[in-house]
């Protein structure tokens, strides 16, 4: 889900990079005072900052520090600060989402399949796994779940839950970490942080940008809108997807089953105040099929895409479809 400036209000710093199973791409415009390093340093800071952060979240790594207190069969645990906000950052997503977006899906996740990470593995193909997909139905939240029963304390950063239950910060750390960045960017005339479509869009003087969402099954875009503020993430299936026995399976579980979820949405796209808020509004949206997808997206605007194929808009992007593209080339 790339995204393209149309106007340039300065010339910007561009630095790509690899991270959290995605293509990282940093946009920074100038700094407005004298005491911000320069576009090209704030850009070299962040990319350490990201990794240190990816080293630390990753769970397919055994010596992060996420994976240390998922192994730590204390049921109180110190962790360092950048753990302790994505936790936090996941009790959030699953707050707001009533425990849709759940955190504690480790063991089901890894028995579908995804025990290891799929970076550079081809995707299974789209249309083969909706032909033989079960029968559409949306996601529920489980009720049994214990993610009500982790807390973070902010001062400590003490992490308390029942002992074997393990957390995954999964599309929320992404989300997270294209928010912690953008923080860094204050002071700069524009920045894009774009986090494998995870964008977070701002600056002192933003620009105008054009995101492109692809369609994750067409060639092409299923949509693109104008934006210089603000955050946009899309959950789906395209890239994330595999053969598992006599079917296939997807990341995006259903609590209520602990299986993949099918439910008629193939992808859906948030806009947000953060790429946090889009992140947990664009899984949400997905996971609750198509009509809970447009009551969700209709508050910050979004779209979705079904198995058919087709594009729904929903909110502030289906009011503004007729104007997108009139921003000057």
């Amino acid at each position: 889900m790339p995204t393209g400036p149309r106007i340039h209000p300065t010339i910007e710093y561009e630095r790509r990079l690899r991270l959290f199973g995605t293509n990282v791409r940093l946009l920074i415009g100038e700094p407005l005072a004298e005491a911000l390093p320069s576009a090209e340093a704030m850009g070299i800071q962040i990319e350490f900052f990201l990794r240190v952060l990816h080293r630390k979240l990753t769970r397919f790594d055994p010596a992060s520090e996420l994976s240390a207190l998922n192994a730590d069969p204390s049921p109180h645990v110190l962790v360092g600060s950048t753990v302790a906000v994505a936790v936090e950052a996941a009790l959030w997503a699953a707050r707001r989402s009533g425990g849709l977006v759940d955190p504690t899906l480790m063991r089901e996740i890894e028995a579908v399949g995804y025990r290891h990470s799929r970076v550079d593995v081809p995707a299974a193909p789209i249309a083969e796994a909706l032909q033989w997909a079960p029968p559409r139905q949306p996601a529920r939240a489980w009720g049994a779940s214990r993610w009500r029963q982790i807390a973070v304390d902010p001062a400590t950063h003490v992490v308390s839950r029942p002992p074997g239950v393990r957390i995954d910060s999964g599309g929320v750390g992404k989300g997270l970490a294209a928010d912690l960045a953008a923080d860094r960017l204050g002071g700069y005339s524009s920045f894009v942080v774009d986090a494998g479509g995870d964008l977070r869009i701002g600056g002192e003087r933003p620009a105008e940008r054009l995101v492109r969402i692809d369609h994750p099954v067409d060639d092409g875009y299923a949509h693109e809108f104008p934006l210089d503020r603000g955050a946009v993430a899309t959950s789906g299936i395209k890239t994330r997807l595999w053969s598992s026995g006599d079917g296939f399976a997807h990341h995006l579980i259903d609590p209520a089953t602990g299986t993949p979820a099918w439910t008629g949405v193939i992808q859906a796209t948030s806009l947000g105040a953060t790429t946090l808020e889009a992140e947990t509004l664009s899984k949400m949206a997905f996971l609750s099929g198509p009509e809970g997808a447009r009551r969700i997206l209709a508050a910050h605007g979004g779209l979705f895409v079904l198995d058919d194929g087709s594009v729904e808009l929903v909110g502030r992007l289906a009011e503004s479809t007729s104007e997108v593209g009139t921003v000057a080339a």
